[in-house]
Formats: C-alpha cells, structure tokens, sequence
C-alpha cells in the first residue's frame, strides 16, 4: 500500500519549495523535482485551491509557500491533492456497507482506528522537520 503518485509528487514539489525558499515558477519545480510540467501545474493549482501555495501572476510571478514549513502537515499536502484520508471506503461516510451484520459493519471500527491513526500521525509531521 502506499500513497499515489500525484501526492508522492506533491510532497516532492513542497519539500523543494521549503528548502528553496523563494518564489519560483513551475518550470524550475517540475525540473527539480522531476515532474513533467504539466503535471507539476495540476499539482500547483490543487495546492493553490488547498491554501499551501500562493499564485502570482505577471512577469515575477510564480509560486511560494502560504505558510512557514512549520504549519505546512503532510497530510494537508496530501489530502490537498487526494482528498480526506480514509484507510478503507468503509470509514468513508459517503459509503454503504455491504457487508453488514444487524446493521453494522464489522471492519468499520477497525478501519475507522487505523484511519485515525495515520490522519494524527501525518498531522504531527511539518515540513520542517523533513530532511534536506
């Protein structure tokens, strides 16, 4: 199991942005990090709608960082670009369980305890504390 490939490149793009510290503009994120530029763009403008990353328009125009790397989570990156984390569409609301019991899904709490515990634990890591 592991994250898709759009999120693993949205952190890449965020780290890189982090560690750059400056207005830059899509191009030279997508060379550093190795994102075709088109992607890089979709991934910006997720970013932007998240509130990570600021747009500029014009001739110094770009992206920065919205926040200091300190109040930037992985899990808003990723959900940035994802949407809300959820180990299994059972713990999803929008979900009807098919395999229910009297009316209750017997993997529901599980998965709901496991989604739980990788939302805090991706909340407790900022992008300051990710190596160079």
């Amino acid at each position: 199991m592991h994250i898709n490939l759009e999120s693993d490149y949205a952190v890449r793009i965020v780290h890189h942005m982090v560690h750059l510290n400056a207005r830059c503009d899509a191009r030279t994120v997508a060379e550093a990090t190795g994102v075709s530029l088109r992607f890089a763009l979709k991934i910006m403008g997720k970013l932007v709608a998240a509130g990570v990353v600021l747009s500029f328009k014009g001739a110094h125009g770009g992206y920065e960082l919205a926040r200091p790397a300190a109040e930037i989570t992985l899990r808003q990156v990723i959900e940035a670009v994802e949407g809300p984390y959820h180990f299994s569409r059972c713990a999803d609301g929008e979900y009807t369980c098919t395999h229910t019991e009297a009316g209750v899904c017997p993997f529901y709490s599980v998965f709901d305890e496991v989604t739980r515990t990788v939302v805090e634990k991706l909340d407790t890591i900022t992008f300051d504390r990710i190596g160079v």
